[in-house]
């Protein structure tokens, strides 16, 4: 994988958000935004300029699946992120790389390599 990718971040938690983006700056990488709801996300992912997201499945209790939608629509690579107890992905995006929280580098490096690897 190459080094210094730039990412969005999908994530309703500031804390979480937060380790999240030291771990990806830790990695090489740059955050180009952290979006903490659907709607704002989904202006990220219009306005493009980035990489790679990675997806807080819920987000304030609503779902990120429009979110993947797009980004699929657009070709851009995402990965998914679930703290556990929720449904499982839609079938669409059951090839997508899933990490599960907490995070930690370990979890996050070979997702990333999957997402980007195509």
């Amino acid at each position: 994988m190459s080094a210094g990718k730039t990412i969005l971040i999908v994530e309703d938690e500031p804390l979480i958000a937060m380790m999240l983006e030291d771990f990806l700056l830790s990695l090489g990488h740059e955050v180009r935004a952290t979006c903490d709801n659907v709607a704002e996300a989904l202006k990220a992912v219009k306005a493009g300029d980035f990489d790679l997201a990675i997806l807080d499945v819920n987000l304030k209790g609503e779902s990120v699946w429009p979110v993947a939608a797009e980004l699929r629509d657009r070709e851009i690579p995402f990965i998914i992120a679930s703290g556990g107890h929720v449904d499982p992905p839609p079938a669409e995006f059951a090839c997508v790389p899933m990490i599960d929280k907490p995070y930690t580098i370990d979890r996050v490096t070979p997702a990333l390599e999957a997402a980007l690897a195509d």
